[in-house]
C-alpha cells in the first residue's frame, strides 16, 4: 500500500470517527447526567436527517442552515421528551425506574420509526450538501460533501467541550453527572441540567444525521446501524465519559478503515467491517472491563 493510499484511509477513518463521535458524544451525555441508555438515540439521529431534508427542499434554506435547523429542532424534541417521559425516573413516579428507562425509550424508537414510515414512505431522499466537488492536497483527494460534512461535525464537537468546560450550565451539567444530590445540596436545579442534558443529546444525533443524509441516504431505518457503532464507542470508551466517547470514535473509525486492507478480497473487507469494532471492544473489555477512560465502581 502506497503513502497516499495510506494518508486516504486515514482521513477516511477520520471523518467516519466524526459522524460517531457525534452520536457516541450523545449517548455519553445523557447516560452522565440522567443515568439511562437512550435506545431512541438512532431515530434522533434519524429525524435529524429529515429535518434537514425538508428544510433544504420545501423551506429552501442553504444546506448549513438545514443543519442547524436540524440541531435547534432535535434539541427541543429532546427537551420535550426528557419533561415528558423521562423526568418521572427521577421525581420518584415510576416503582422501577431502570425497566422503565428501557421500555419507553425502546417503544418511542419504535414510534418514531413507524411515524417516519407513514410520513415519508420508505424511499431514499438525499438533501443537498454543504459543499459539492472534491478536494485535492496533494494527490489526496477528498470529496466536498464528506469533507464538509466532517468540518462541521469537528466544529461542533470543539464547542460542546467550550461550553461544558467554561459555560456556567455545562459546569452545572458536569456537576450532575458526577454526583446528582451533592450538585443539588449547592442549589443546581437539576432538573434543568436534565433537560438541556438529554436536549442536547438529541440535537449531536440530530446533527450527525444531518450532515451525512447528503452523504448517504435518509430513510427511516438509517439510525439503526450508526447507534449500534454508537453504542461499542461508548462502552469502548467508557460510560458516561465524554473524553472517552471521541477517544473510542477515533479508534473504531481507524479500526474499520484498516481492517479491510487485511482481507484480500474487498467484498468480503467490506462485509465483516462491521464486526471489527465488536473484535476492539471485547479485546479492551476483557483488560479494562470498565472502557478506556471509564471509573471501576465498587458495589457492596
Amino acid at each position: 500500500m502506497t503513502l497516499v493510499a495510506i494518508a486516504e484511509q486515514a482521513m477516511n477513518g477520520l471523518i467516519i470517527s466524526t459522524f460517531y463521535a457525534l452520536i457516541a458524544l450523545g449517548i455519553a451525555l445523557i447516560f452522565g447526567v440522567l443515568r439511562i441508555v437512550n435506545f431512541a438515540h438512532g431515530e434522533f439521529y434519524m429525524l435529524g436527517g429529515y429535518a434537514c431534508y425538508l428544510a433544504v427542499t420545501l423551506l429552501g434554506l442553504p444546506p448549513i442552515f438545514g443543519v442547524i435547523f436540524a440541531v435547534v429542532i432535535l434539541m427541543m424534541v429532546g427537551m420535550v421528551v426528557e419533561q415528558a417521559l423521562i423526568k418521572p425516573i427521577h421525581t420518584g413516579k415510576v416503582d422501577r425506574p431502570d425497566e422503565y428507562a428501557i421500555m419507553i425509550t425502546f417503544a418511542l424508537a419504535i414510534l418514531l420509526l413507524n411515524l417516519a414510515n407513514s410520513i415519508f414512505g420508505p424511499w431514499p431522499q438525499r438533501p443537498a450538501p454543504v459543499a459539492r466537488g472534491i478536494f485535492e492536497f496533494g494527490e489526496l483527494i477528498i470529496p466536498g460533501d464528506r469533507l464538509s460534512a466532517a468540518g462541521i461535525g469537528i466544529v461542533l464537537i470543539v464547542g460542546l467541550l467550550v461550553v461544558l468546560r467554561y459555560t456556567w450550565m455545562g459546569k452545572a451539567v458536569r456537576a450532575v453527572s458526577q454526583d446528582r444530590a451533592a450538585a443539588e445540596t449547592f442549589g443546581i436545579n437539576i432538573t434543568q441540567a436534565s433537560m438541556l442534558a438529554f436536549g442536547a443529546g438529541a440535537a449531536l444525533a440530530g446533527a450527525a444525521g444531518a450532515l451525512i443524509g447528503p452523504v448517504f441516504n435518509v430513510v427511516p431505518a438509517m439510525g439503526a446501524v450508526p447507534a449500534m457503532k454508537a453504542y461499542i464507542v461508548v462502552v469502548l470508551g467508557g460510560l458516561g465519559s465524554i473524553r472517552g466517547a471521541i477517544v473510542g470514535a477515533l479508534i473504531l473509525g481507524q479500526v474499520e478503515v484498516f481492517a479491510t486492507i487485511l482481507i484480500p478480497d474487498s467484498s468480503r473487507a467490506l462485509a465483516y467491517k462491521d464486526a471489527y469494532g465488536l473484535v476492539v471492544l471485547i479485546l479492551v473489555l476483557l483488560v479494562r472491563p470498565q472502557g478506556l477512560f471509564g471509573v471501576a465502581e465498587r458495589r457492596a
